[in-house]
């Protein structure tokens, strides 16, 4: 009997010794990853006018890089290609029509780390995206058509500005990631900006590994 108990003590202790090295505590530690998952993602009116869209899904992958400062915060840089966008149906002279929008962006969130225990960190922080590509599919009646625009940004200043939050659940190498955005203005990159009309906003989930 006591060699049973002797030899079941061994085993818990192994199994806990395990269990403690693979979920080690890794919040004071320089890290980078990467990550792919979805947007679901709308516009919205600043004028609360009448307007009404679906939101639609799209892709987002990318990486990320996770600088402490500590145990307790961190900064959290990372850079995504990211697919927003929205769908709006309506009537035009008595035929209906529907559009679906497809924006291509990168996003820089620049995002500031709070790690209250070692499995999650709360993220918060301003965004900046570059727009790359717009494609706008329309149905009407017997009509159809597509419409694509490619942009080139060489001035890294032209972008829009919005805030990003969200959470990071850490468990071991593997990061699952929830967050929510909006953006605020379109920085014309001469040292103006300007307050659009129409928003972007999207809720994002991800999965990624961290190296």
């Amino acid at each position: 009997m006591k060699k049973a108990i002797l030899i079941i003590a061994m085993i818990t202790l192994s199994v806990t010794n395990s269990i403690a090295q693979s979920t080690s505590d890794n919040r004071d530690k320089l890290s980078f990853g990467l990550k792919a998952g979805a947007n679901f993602s709308n516009v919205y009116d600043t004028e609360s006018d009448d307007f009404v869209a679906d939101g639609k899904f799209g892709f987002t992958g990318g990486g990320f890089v996770a600088i402490p400062l500590g145990k307790l915060f961190g900064i959290q840089p990372e850079i995504l290609y990211s697919q927003k966008g929205y769908k709006s149906t309506g009537t035009f002279l008595g035929t209906p029509y529907s559009m679906t929008r497809t924006t291509e962006f990168i996003d820089i969130p620049l995002l500031v780390s709070i790690k209250p225990v070692e499995y999650v960190s709360l993220l918060f922080g301003p965004h900046f995206s570059y727009l790359m590509k717009q494609t706008d599919d329309f149905t009407g009646g017997s009509l159809s058509s597509s419409q694509e625009q490619e942009f080139e940004n060489n001035n890294f200043r032209k972008n829009i500005f919005g805030l990003t939050g969200g959470a990071d659940l850490n468990i071991d190498h593997l990061v699952i990631g929830v967050r929510a955005g909006w953006d605020l203005k379109n920085n014309d990159g001469d040292g103006n900006s300007t307050t659009p009309r129409y928003k972007n906003m999207w809720y994002q989930a991800t999965i990624g590994y961290k190296f």
